[in-house]
């Protein structure tokens, strides 16, 4: 009498472990790709004054706007980057969870001045990548950029909003 629980609570498993399935012909739901959209003007300057290169940014200015930050971007251009504004300076890290672009981090004390970078940031990599020193703005551009452009500690950032 007892082996009728016990195969009514065995068929009743395996019911509703072939209904959770995955089923190999349900449909993939893709989502609409991330576009750049300029917000401001960003100037690079060296410590002499002069303009080592002008970029249109985007901000990242709210607390959701922080944490995504350029996650599921596919590419960037060149004369483009992120911005991340803060209210204060602060000892900051980011990572590259879900972030598909091997970036440059530059973080900028708030005087707007140059303190630390992290160069060549692997995609993907969930590894924190500090700044040396409190940030209060962190600038993410293509990786490569910063040696390129020669950007060295001291250099300062000059921004406007659109």
């Amino acid at each position: 009498m007892k082996k009728k629980p016990f195969l009514l609570s065995l068929l009743l498993c395996g019911t509703l472990l072939t209904a959770c399935n995955d089923d190999p012909e349900q449909e993939v739901i893709e989502t609409e790709p991330v576009e750049f959209t300029k917000e401001g003007e960003l100037y690079l300057v060296k410590t002499d004054g002069d303009t080592i290169q002008k970029l249109d940014i985007e901000f990242a200015e709210t607390t959701f706007e922080r944490e995504t930050g350029l996650m599921y971007r596919k590419s960037m251009a060149t004369n483009q980057g992120m911005l991340f504004l803060y209210d204060q300076e602060a000892p900051r890290a980011f990572y590259m969870k879900n972030t598909y672009i091997p970036l440059d981090i530059i973080y900028f004390g708030s005087d707007s001045t140059a303190v630390s970078f992290q160069e060549n940031a692997k995609p993907l990599d969930e590894t924190p990548l500090p700044s040396e020193a409190p940030a209060q703005f962190i600038l993410e551009i293509n990786a490569g950029l910063v040696q390129e452009w020669n950007i060295e500690t001291g250099d300062k950032i000059d921004f406007e909003k659109d």
